[in-house]
């Protein structure tokens, strides 16, 4: 079991990684990859923020460095990056219209959402979700 969550996990580096210290946050570039990791995540209390994206986006280039620095600062919180051109239905099952959209996950359900480059906003709301952890 445990190569084969690490061929799911692992993989060659992003190219697009600029930091030599691995990112916490989980890329996915196949569908069925993606539903088992969020069936798994969602039977937790744990909060999962998804990141939508795509490649040609430059606000969503400008914000990989900062999610990447609040999967580091946030330890307890999962992190997922969703290509919108890859996993295009998974992208329209959110309902994503926008890139970069940050869909904030509690038990399988949508608790928030930051549509847009707002880094600030999106620290404030992992914050606020993420305290709840701790109480649920």
């Amino acid at each position: 079991m445990g190569s084969f969550l690490s061929s799911l996990l692992g993989g060659p580096a992003d190219a697009s990684s600029e930091s030599s210290e691995p990112s916490r946050v989980q890329a996915f570039h196949s569908t069925p990859r993606w539903q088992l990791h969020f069936n798994t995540v969602k039977d937790t209390s744990k909060l999962m923020v998804i990141d939508f994206a795509a490649a040609w986006c430059g606000p969503c280039r400008m914000m990989e460095p900062a999610v990447n620095a609040m999967a580091s600062k946030f330890a307890d919180v999962e992190f997922a990056k969703i290509d919108v051109d890859e996993l295009s239905d998974v992208a329209q099952e959110f309902g994503v219209q926008a890139m970069p959209t940050f869909v904030l996950v509690k038990k399988g359900t949508e608790v928030d959402r930051i549509v847009g480059a707002k880094k600030d906003e999106l620290e404030r709301k992992i914050q606020k979700h993420g305290a709840l952890v701790a109480s649920g």
